[in-house]
């Protein structure tokens, strides 16, 4: 075995270390040493991303001396090594550019534990990406819970306890369907490994044993994570979650938990399941309508906000179901596409979020979407990124947004049953989408009237930290770079998703 093959092991181990290590140490220690580790992992994740290019296959990692079924495992392929990559560069990102806020609004003698919390959300996420053990999933399903949870009381007042407690309560519930469903799995197969699951699982279906309980369990499953997901009508938790917590755990909540998750259920799909007895189950039936609806309400609930950081919360909303959508598909090409705007999202969104503090930070503090006039003049490093991170998500071409929602359009077609609703669904939200981002980039553009300066305010510019500048940059860069270079990263996804299963 390649050195470099030991990256997924060593990664999820830096971080749990890192973890322990910051919390016996300060704050700016402990963020430093946070954001080392990303930058450490990630680099080591590309390492390992272009080896598994070159090889063009997958690699099982036994954990210590036991072989399956008895032991546990780590399987990662090209699709593996880019999510593990994407999430470390928005770890990256999210931590620079979150880190005046965070300065102002940690406590000094409690602000490790933030860092903490942080290097164990990607601790689990990295794991959810790479482990072939569904209890082990499970059980970093619920690490990452509790850090998201720390994450969102980061900035501790009475609106984060409400956010953190009913984030916790919903999420909870996820969490219980899906261990009800690991359990019905393992009793139904007798096993917890993906591989051998899928077998038995297979087996089953071929002789119609335990076909009622084996739906029930697929579904109960489908549904804990798409609560965690946010997926609608499941989330409920998601708005003041994402609008009252620190920029940098907003960010990170939306571009790296929600999408962990995402992937634990795609390798359910396509690992435990398999793509036709998924599609058999008609689960995935449910997740098409499901993903669609959420597309349109979710647009529609943000069109109606006045305040900008819930506006971006519900957007995520609709873009989960685009996800979901493509998933419902039950094609190759729809669940790629799925695969491809989980990275359009998460480079756009975490880029609106950080912008937009650094766009409410030149408005006084103040969050209305009215009281944003000018500050695209008043602080020009975030206008430009929150113009950037809008026309991707609006789907303009040049932008990662345009390639994904393009693939989605691609993948209905394949069935004329599903072509005209997905594409009125992507037709609709693509509207909705343009009218509230579009709304508040010709807000932030719009001079100050002569009553306004009157009253005091002022069009003078911010300056900003280096480590914005570097976010807002590197956000910038990310979604251009996936909205331009489609080629290698549609390929890494195609060819990672033929051998994923």
């Amino acid at each position: 075995m390649s050195f470099v093959q030991n990256v997924p092991c060593f990664s999820i181990l830096a971080a749990m270390f890192a973890a322990i290590i910051t919390s016996a140490v300060k704050g700016k220690a402990a963020r430093r040493i946070s954001i080392g580790i990303s930058a450490a992992i990630g680099v080591a994740t590309a390492f390992l991303l272009a080896f598994l290019m070159g090889t063009g296959e997958s690699y099982v990692y036994v954990m210590g001396h036991f072989p399956a079924p008895w032991g546990n495992e780590l399987r990662f392929g090209m699709l593996e090594a880019a999510m593990a990559l994407l999430f470390c560069v928005i770890m990256l990102l999210a931590l620079w550019g979150g880190m005046e806020e965070a300065r102002g609004d940690l406590e000094e003698e409690k602000a490790n534990f933030y860092y903490i919390m942080a290097d164990l959300m990607l601790a689990s996420n990295l794991a959810l990406v790479y482990t072939n053990d569904l209890f082990t999933a499970y059980v970093f399903v619920e690490i990452s819970t509790i850090a998201a949870c720390g994450l969102i009381l980061g900035k501790f007042n009475d609106l984060t306890i409400a956010a953190g407690v009913r984030y916790m309560i919903m999420s909870l519930m996820g969490s219980g369907l899906l261990l009800l469903g690991i359990s019905f799995f393992y009793d139904m197969t007798g096993h917890l490994l993906m591989s051998n699951m899928k077998e038995s699982i297979l087996f089953l279906w071929q002789t119609g044993e335990y076909r009622v309980p084996l739906i029930l369990t697929i579904g109960l499953v489908s549904v804990g994570l798409a609560i965690k997901s946010a997926l609608w009508p499941f989330h409920s938790w998601l708005p003041n979650a994402y609008g009252h917590a620190t920029v940098s755990s907003s960010a990170m909540l939306s571009s790296i938990v929600s999408k962990g998750y995402i992937f634990l259920l795609l390798k359910i799909i396509y690992r435990v399941t398999g793509a036709d007895i998924f599609a058999g189950s008609h689960v995935i039936d449910i997740l098409l309508v499901f993903g669609i609806i959420g597309m349109i309400l979710g647009s529609l609930d943000a069109v109606r906000q006045k305040n900008l950081r819930k506006m971006i919360a519900y957007s995520s909303v609709a873009q989960i179901g685009y996800i979901f959508m493509g998933m419902g598909l039950g094609t190759a090409a729809g669940t790629g596409a799925g695969i491809y705007h989980i990275f359009a999202h998460a480079a756009a969104k975490s880029l609106v979020f950080v912008a937009a503090f650094g766009l409410i930070k030149a408005s006084a503090g103040n969050p209305d979407i009215s009281g944003l006039r000018g500050a695209g003049f008043r602080n020009k490093v975030a206008g430009v990124g929150f113009v950037a991170g809008s026309l991707s998500m609006v789907g303009i071409p040049g932008f990662a947004g345009f390639v994904s929602k393009l693939m989605f359009a691609e993948a209905s077609l394949e069935d004329a049953a599903y072509a005209i609703p997905v594409l009125a669904a992507l037709a609709i939200s693509t509207v909705l989408n343009a009218i509230y981002f579009m709304r508040v980039v010709l807000i932030l553009y719009t001079p100050l009237s002569e009553e306004e300066k009157a009253a005091g305010q002022k069009e003078q510019t911010m300056g900003n930290p280096w480590q914005f500048k570097a976010a807002i940059a590197g956000g910038v860069a990310l979604n251009l770079f996936l909205g331009i270079c489609t080629a290698p990263v549609m390929g890494v996804v195609q060819k990672g998703l033929e051998i994923f299963g």
